[in-house]
């Protein structure tokens, strides 16, 4: 089983920045692919980043491709979503998954219900 955390949330402004982590508990971090998910009040849960499991391929909802980018440190248990030039628009709760899977296909990992494990979110409020 994994427990996920995640932290990095807050309140910012339009055009600034946040990092969002996720950490990840046990020793088998590394055998599991990550997805990035936000939830938009009144709004169905939406995909926004997922990676595998070594960290060398990703993917990128495409409305968020140059802004937003997700990597790893599996020896830090840890993945991440760096977030630049943050609009109203992307507030929501942002929310960390995991599955253990292989990444032989990134569109497995665009639908929420592929996923196992999840954690509680983290909120994201931008202001403009």
């Amino acid at each position: 089983q994994v427990q996920l955390v995640e932290s990095g949330g807050g309140l910012v402004q339009a055009g600034g920045s946040l990092r969002l982590s996720c950490a990840a508990s046990g020793r088998t971090f590394s055998s599991y692919a990550m997805g990035w998910f936000r939830q938009a009040p009144g709004k169905e849960r939406e995909f926004v980043a997922s990676i595998s499991r070594g960290g060398g391929r990703s993917d990128l909802t495409d409305s968020l491709k140059g802004r937003f980018t997700i990597s790893r440190d599996n020896a830090k248990n840890t993945v991440y979503l760096q977030m630049n030039s943050l609009k109203p628009e992307d507030t929501a709760v942002y929310y960390c998954a995991a599955k253990n899977a292989d990444y032989s296909d990134s569109a497995y990992f665009r639908n929420r219900s592929f996923y196992t494990y999840w954690g509680q979110g983290t909120q994201v409020t931008v202001s403009s």
